[in-house]
């Protein structure tokens, strides 16, 4: 049995890995401040003896060093998240990357813990060159434009993550998710998909950002997990950086007839310029597709769920907590 300390582990993808944890036996605890997270995502979690909860930013060094103390092994996955979010509060974005992640590094070395770093499609900005490989290299537009601020919070928190390891010796890996979706996932900080069904459910117009052109791939959450689990237990992972995401390349625009067909809706779809859903001058990737070489040779694993059975899943889940984002700004 290992002791986990998953941070941010309220939110979407931390209450999936808790869940998967504390299923094959290991003891979890999650530390998460509710700002982006939910308490409702881990309330079913209440019943293992093995897991705990801490409400607590992990910029408090006191909390930290005694949660982690305690631990195993550290799933840093509290961060800024949302396009929305990253365009309307930089400063918040910045600076709980950053300093975030320099107090988890900081902490984990003092203790010698092994910590697992969440990183970001983002990180691979305006490159053009598909699919992204691992040592591909990052291109950001200008520091004017607030877009960048998160691809370049996060490259730092990869930099500083990998010296920890090359210079000091700690035991870190990197994962950089690629829109990554699934139950629990909100759209209030401006993930895709759960507007997307939202507004398909609710008969509303499903709005597409753009000329809907624009390609990602999803991967389903629960793909994620077990790629998240394959890595932490592969020796040979510590010190790399590796991507995680589906291949499966959907436009912005299909992705949009896509729900509207399977949530069975007659909502039209709208397209809202870039400049008047975020803000002037707004810059956005045409496409963002994974090279899983890597992961695929270190670990065997490849997803498996197809974005169809995925899209099924998110409508289901918003059928049954319809009033889940009754808060959205």
């Amino acid at each position: 049995m290992t002791h986990y300390l998953i941070t941010g582990g309220a939110g979407f993808i931390g209450s999936h890995l808790s869940e998967a944890l504390l299923a094959r036996g290991d003891s979890v605890t999650v530390v998460d401040d509710l700002s982006t997270g939910r308490l409702e995502n881990i309330l079913a979690l209440k019943g293992y003896p093995r897991f705990r909860f801490a409400i607590e930013t992990i910029t408090n060094e006191t909390v930290m060093d005694r949660l982690v103390s305690e631990c195993d092994v550290i799933v840093h996955l509290a961060a800024a998240v949302g396009v929305k979010l990253i365009v309307t509060d930089p400063v918040r974005t910045i600076e709980t990357n950053v300093m975030g992640t320099e107090e988890v590094l900081r902490v984990a070395r003092r203790y010698r813990r092994h910590v697992v770093i969440a990183s970001t499609s983002e990180i691979y900005g305006k490159n053009e060159k598909v699919p992204f490989a691992e040592e591909d290299d990052s291109v950001f537009g200008s520091t004017t434009r607030s877009r960048w601020a998160y691809a370049t919070s996060k490259a730092l928190d990869e930099f500083l993550a990998l010296a920890y390891h090359r210079s000091l010796g700690l035991p870190v890996l990197v994962a950089r998710f690629f829109n990554t979706v699934g139950p629990r996932q909100r759209s209030r900080y401006g993930m895709v998909i759960p507007r997307f069904v939202r507004q398909a459910l609710s008969g509303e117009p499903i709005t597409v950002y753009g000329d809907g052109k624009q390609t990602r791939c999803f991967c389903n959450v629960r793909d994620v997990v077990a790629a998240v689990l394959g890595l932490m237990d592969a020796p040979q992972a510590v010190g790399q950086v590796y991507n995680i995401g589906s291949q499966e390349e959907i436009s912005i625009r299909e992705l949009a007839e896509r729900v509207r067909s399977l949530a069975g809706s007659a909502s039209s779809i709208v397209f809202v310029p870039y400049d008047q859903a975020y803000a002037q001058g707004f810059e956005d990737m045409q496409r963002r597709v994974p090279d899983i070489a890597k992961i695929r040779a270190a670990t065997g694993w490849v997803p498996r769920i197809p974005l169809d059975e995925t899209l099924r899943e998110v409508i289901a889940f918003c059928r049954a907590s319809p009033a889940v984002e009754v808060d959205e700004g």
